[in-house]
């Protein structure tokens, strides 16, 4: 892994413990040898995410909101398939099921696939 990408909304609170931001940088940094950036082209809105834990979404509901959101953003203006060789997208959910990072992850796939084969590997 070359660059870990933090896709999450909330990156500094309490909640993320030894993943927080600036911290995590400097782990990655010290400990993996890794690069980190912020990532707020790829994080939910605050009201899409709050919906969906308050459950007045669906996950599918929500899925297709954040598609759309990302859709409007269009994060592939700020990406190159080199930037994203061996990065690997975090957020705060274990499984990929139900995570917005393997909805970016797909995005991404789907936005470059004319010029490259992007390969998904959930950890």
């Amino acid at each position: 892994m070359r660059t870990v990408l933090d896709v999450r909304l909330r990156r500094t609170g309490q909640l993320a413990g030894f993943a927080k931001d600036p911290d995590l940088a400097y782990f990655l940094r010290k400990l993996a040898r890794s690069g980190y950036e912020s990532v707020p082209h790829l994080a939910p809105t605050e009201e899409l995410l709050a919906a969906y834990r308050a459950k007045s979404l669906t996950w599918d509901e929500y899925a297709a909101a954040y598609r759309a959101v990302l859709d409007q953003r269009r994060p592939e203006r700020i990406f190159t398939p080199e930037h994203l060789d061996q990065a690997c997208l975090l957020c705060s959910e274990h499984s990929p099921r139900h995570c917005h990072r393997r909805l970016a992850a797909e995005y991404l796939r789907d936005a470059f696939a004319s010029s490259t084969a992007i390969e998904i590997v959930h950890l």
